[in-house]
């Protein structure tokens, strides 16, 4: 048996504002939150942990005194399922992301973004349901 991929810990300053930011990216809700840490996860698979298959990951965003620094050496790849690739990348810069250069050619099939805190994510040029 191997494991399987359930949560992606984020560290950030912000971890109410930042949860809330990724819900709405990701259409997800807040599963447990308290003073240092904000779980959110699919509404579609709420028992994620104990399904025995693949499932959607969890996001944890704990809260941490250092800033980010650095490029992301792991980031989020996201694709739109009910719109093409730009009304998507609009759509996530209505919520607070922003563009962010991490040395694209332009020839590059997604968009990188960067959400509030400045965590790189892709939007991919598919259209995944």
């Amino acid at each position: 048996m191997a494991s399987k991929f359930t949560e992606l810990a984020i560290d950030c300053s912000d971890h109410h504002a930042l949860a809330r930011f990724w819900c709405a990216v990701l259409d997800y809700e807040v599963r447990h939150e308290d003073d240092e840490i904000v779980t959110i996860g699919s509404p579609a698979v709420p028992e994620g942990r104990d399904r025995p298959g693949p499932v959607p990951p969890t996001l944890t965003f704990a809260r941490v005194p250092e800033g980010k620094t650095i490029k992301n050496r792991l980031h989020i790849d996201v694709n739109a399922t009910d719109r093409e690739q730009a009304d998507e990348v609009q759509r996530l810069l209505d919520l607070g992301a922003r563009h962010a250069d991490v040395g694209q050619t332009g020839e590059e099939s997604w968009v990188t973004l960067a959400d509030p805190e400045g965590n790189e994510f892709c939007v991919l040029s598919t259209r995944c349901p």
